[in-house]
């Protein structure tokens, strides 16, 4: 059985490197359409043009962002985005699936809570155990 090329609303990831953001936006579902008419917002400008320059080749260093709310635009196509998380940047590779949606649903900002076993005195069967061992 033949794998399928991932597409997108029926465009094939290198139409979508080629499109415009406004050929984009007719693409994507309503909430996200109406953040990308509205324009980019000042906060995202300066991830904008570290992506462009990184595009060119001018930039070696990563790119990070606290910018969360961020669309992932076909720009970003293959490009690892470092994205801040409260504590750290995490590092996240943009796939063709992530498109449309927003950079900080990709970053977690809580972690996993692994509890051990309770300590001594934690239950009423371990205060006996420990009073036992006196």
């Amino acid at each position: 059985m033949a794998i399928d090329e991932f597409k997108f609303y029926g465009k094939t990831e290198t139409e979508l490197q080629n499109l415009s953001i406004e050929e984009f936006i007719k693409l994507i579902p309503a909430r996200r359409r109406r953040t990308l008419k509205r324009g980019v917002m000042e906060r995202h400008k300066p991830l904008l043009t570290k992506i462009k320059l990184a595009k060119e080749g001018k930039r070696k260093k990563p790119i990070k962002t606290h910018s969360r709310d961020m669309l992932v635009i076909p720009d970003m196509l293959g490009m690892t985005i470092h994205v801040h998380t409260g504590k750290q940047f995490n590092p996240i590779i943009i796939q063709p699936e992530m498109l449309g949606h927003f950079l900080g649903e990709f970053a977690l900002t809580r972690n996993r809570v692994a509890h051990s076993a309770p300590g001594v005195g934690a239950t009423k069967s371990s205060t006996a155990a420990a009073s036992k061992a006196k």
